[in-house]
Order: C-alpha cells, then sequence, then structure tokens
C-alpha cells in the first residue's frame, strides 16, 4: 500500500531531522513493524480516511485528535514495550496508539474521560481482534490504581504537570512518557525513568504541541 509505505518513509525523515533532539538514528524495529501493521484509516471517520497515513494529526472529534504517526512512533519507543509489559495509556481518543502498543506488550490497560471517544474506541479494537486490551472510562490523571504498578506509563494529552499518580503506579525500572506544558507557553514531551530504587531521572525530548489533558487536577 503506497500510502502506508509514503507514511513509514515520512516517519524515517523525521527521526533524522530531529536526531538531535532524540539522541537515536532510527526507531526500534519492531515499533515500525507495529506501526506497518496497525490500519491507522480503521482509526478515522470516514471523511479523514483520505488523510489517514498523512505524517499529521487528525481531528476525531469532541475537540480530540488522534496524533502524528512520527509521535506515535517516538512515544512508543520511548516506552520501549516487551512482550511481557504491562502498560497503561491515558487517553485511548480513537484507539491508533492503543493499538500500536497492543502489538508490543503483554496487557494494555487504556483510559478515556470522553465516553463516545471510548464507546468507538472499543468497538474498533474489538473489531479488530485486540484481545490484550482493557479499556475504562474515566479521569486518567488519577491513573488504574487497581492494575499498578505498570512497566511503562504513555500520557496522549499535555498535563501542566506530570501527574503525581502516574509516578506512585510506575514499577520501579519503568518510563513514563508524557507531553508537558502548557499550550500557550510551549511543550515538551517528557520522559522519566523510575531506578530500582525509586528515584526518578527526567529526560525533556523534544517540543511537542498536544491537546490539554482534561480531568481533576
Amino acid at each position: 500500500m503506497q500510502d502506508l509505505k509514503r507514511m513509514l518513509q515520512d516517519i524515517n525523515a523525521e527521526v533524522a531531522l530531529t536526531r538531535r533532539y532524540i539522541k537515536r538514528d532510527k526507531l526500534e524495529d519492531a515499533v515500525l513493524a507495529a506501526m506497518r501493521k496497525v490500519p491507522r484509516h480503521e482509526f478515522v471517520g470516514a471523511d479523514m480516511r483520505r488523510y489517514a497515513y498523512d505524517n499529521g494529526p487528525l481531528p476525531i472529534g469532541h475537540g480530540q485528535t488522534i496524533s502524528q504517526p512520527y509521535i506515535v512512533a517516538l512515544m512508543t519507543d520511548l516506552a520501549r514495550p516487551t512482550r511481557e509489559s504491562r502498560l497503561l495509556e491515558v487517553g485511548t481518543g480513537s484507539g491508533y496508539q492503543t493499538a500500536i502498543l497492543a502489538e508490543l506488550a503483554a496487557e494494555v490497560y487504556s483510559i478515556e474521560i470522553v465516553p463516545p471517544l471510548a464507546e468507538i474506541a472499543a468497538e474498533r479494537l474489538h473489531r479488530l481482534g485486540y484481545k490484550n486490551v482493557h479499556l475504562q472510562t474515566g479521569d486518567g490523571y488519577h491513573g488504574w490504581p487497581e492494575h499498578a504498578p505498570f512497566d511503562a506509563i504513555l500520557v496522549t494529552a499535555a498535563a501542566p504537570a506530570v501527574p503525581p499518580p502516574l509516578i506512585e503506579q510506575l514499577a520501579p525500572g519503568g518510563r513514563l512518557v508524557i507531553p508537558v506544558g502548557e499550550p500557550s507557553f510551549g511543550q515538551v514531551l517528557r520522559l522519566l525513568e523510575k531506578g530500582t530504587d525509586g528515584e526518578l531521572e527526567t529526560h525533556d525530548i523534544l517540543p511537542v504541541a498536544f491537546v490539554p489533558l482534561t480531568g481533576g487536577h
């Protein structure tokens, strides 16, 4: 499929353009394989399907977007999911990032605060056969403590600061990937690594633009 091939080429080109920020020459082969496998056009409305493989965000309704493919791939790469990983995603949205993670991890727990989006994502993921995804409608700021700790946590909307409940629910040795900042003052994609002693190491990766995280913070 030419559109999919073009999307993957665009992702690799973006990696080259942002190399000085992300400090890597390429993304993991497993991540690119997941990007190749998951049909992005299944996660957008009929009116957006012609743009599904463009390397840019697209509206999905309710003021939300499906993220740029490069950003989805980069955040997945930063999280380092494995076949043994249990992951938490805050912000199911369209379900696309969820599906990418489900291709790589043992279990994915995903929370969406907008009920109509949660319902549509659940239908899509079920129809596409993802059995290792667990969905909840609610406020992701507080995480999903019943299933913690998580080996990695991805947040797909920007918070003014990293939510403390998510840090608490990150397993020792785990990685938290989150956009941080206010839209009017700039946002940065941040990686937090929790050591086996519980200490946090923080890395600011690159400037980004995300919709704001909503909820009880």
